[in-house]
This record gives structure tokens, C-alpha cells and sequence, in this order.
């Protein structure tokens, strides 16, 4: 049984319950795709799903305008994001190909997709404990139901291969994933019911050796629209 009760800001949602449904029976009728043997969470692995000339693409378009990661709410501790990030551009003509396989894949319509963000960490760098979905008694959950609503389904690609360090660790769910070039890591950061599923808590643990390249995709309930939304950096520090 889930520990859920009393750590989660949200409550069941139809809409994302029949997303759910959708996403799995999509993914489990996919034979290159792979369910994973945890019970917290609903989560897949695609092996190779990006090409070697893909992953050196995105891995240079994510140097060429990395800044520093940032967060939706305030935290104190400087250490807790240290990555940087790319906000790609969908509509190049690299990006949208990929973009559109990514939502094709999961069978969720491409408006729900948030930008796909590149991520680069560097020896000693991580982003600690946290979850994907939105809190919804935060601040922000005003404005992200404008935007969107809730953040569903996560898709995660490994860029590289990482000498030491870097794994994606759920530690209520119990699975560690070591970075490995080319793989999907899909997961519902909701419950069956479409309640936020606090047992999809990850990590980016630190690298200790190499640099760690990956993209994200992020869907929402609803069609996704860009707007300005304030962030942080890890520290406290808003962004301008």
C-alpha cells in the first residue's frame, strides 16, 4: 500500500486516470518497451530510443545554451540543483522529429508537451530528492493550471554513457537507473487514480566522474501554454 496519505498536495482526477490507462496499454503494446519491476509507480524503459548521431546532437545543442538550472519554488539550499539547462527549440528543424517520437511513443498528444529541456551535469553535480508533479497548494498551482494543469507523464532520455555517478534513483520505489546512451525512462507521476504519486521521489544522484547528458519531456493534463512562470535558483535567488 502506498504511504502517499499526508505527504501529497492533490486529489484523483479522471482525466489523468484515462490518461494513464491509455499511456500503459500504449507503452505495454510496444515490444521494444519494458515495464519495470517496481510496484510504487507505473515505469518503463526503451532501450535505444535515440540514435548516436541523435544523443552528439543534443549533446552539443545543450553546450551551446546552457545556463543554470533553476526551480519552480524557492530553496534554500544552494546544492540542491547544480545542473545546467537548454530549453530546446521544438519547432527547429532537429528538435521536432524527436519531439513528436517522444509523444508518439507515450499516445499523448504533442499540445500536452511541455519545451524539452536538455540537462548537463558536470563532476559533483546533482539535483536532489524531488517530484515532477506540481504541489497543488503551492504558490505556483494557479498559474500552472493556466498553463496546463498537472505534469502526468515524465520521459527522461540518457544522452551518454557516465563513467562514475549520475544515477536516477527512486528511493521510495526502490529502482536505480544507471545512465546508459540512448534509453527512455518513462514514468506517471500520478497514481492509478490520478492523484500525485509521491513515490515517484527521484534524484539525479551526483556524478563523480565524467559528465552527464540528458533530455526531459514533461506532459501536462491539458494542453501545455508557454507563459511566463518565475523560477529560482537553488539558493533562494529568483531568476530575471
Amino acid at each position: 500500500m502506498s504511504k502517499n496519505i499526508g505527504r501529497v498536495s492533490g486529489s484523483p482526477s479522471p482525466v489523468r486516470a484515462r490518461m494513464a490507462r491509455e499511456v500503459v496499454a500504449k507503452l505495454e503494446a510496444n515490444p521494444e518497451v519494458k515495464r519495470a519491476k517496481v510496484e510504487a509507480a507505473q515505469m518503463f524503459t526503451y532501450p535505444n530510443f535515440f540514435s548516436d548521431e541523435e544523443c552528439a546532437m543534443l549533446v552539443r545543442l545543450i553546450d551551446d545554451a546552457a545556463r543554470p538550472s533553476t526551480l519552480l519554488a524557492m530553496h534554500e539550499d544552494p546544492e540542491f540543483r547544480t545542473s545546467s539547462s537548454t530549453d530546446l527549440d521544438r519547432w527547429s528543424e532537429e528538435i521536432w522529429p524527436i519531439d513528436d517520437r517522444i509523444a508518439h511513443t507515450l499516445g499523448i498528444p504533442p499540445v500536452n508537451a511541455e519545451t524539452l529541456q536538455g540537462q548537463r551535469y558536470e563532476p559533483g553535480q546533482q539535483f536532489r530528492a524531488h517530484c515532477d508533479y506540481f504541489h497543488e497548494n503551492a504558490e505556483y498551482w494557479e498559474r500552472m493550471v493556466e498553463t496546463g494543469g498537472q505534469r502526468t507523464w515524465t520521459a527522461m532520455v540518457y544522452l551518454n554513457d557516465v563513467e562514475e555517478g549520475g544515477a536516477t534513483w527512486f528511493p521510495r520505489a526502490g529502482v536505480r537507473f544507471k545512465p546508459k546512451k540512448g534509453m527512455m525512462l518513462i514514468w506517471n507521476n500520478m497514481q492509478e487514480d490520478g492523484t500525485p504519486n509521491y513515490d515517484t521521489l527521484h534524484e539525479g544522484m551526483r556524478v563523480i566522474e565524467g559528465t552527464k547528458y540528458i533530455v526531459t519531456k514533461w506532459f501536462r493534463e491539458n494542453a501545455w501554454i508557454k507563459g511566463p512562470v518565475p523560477t529560482y535558483y537553488s539558493g533562494g535567488e529568483q531568476r530575471t
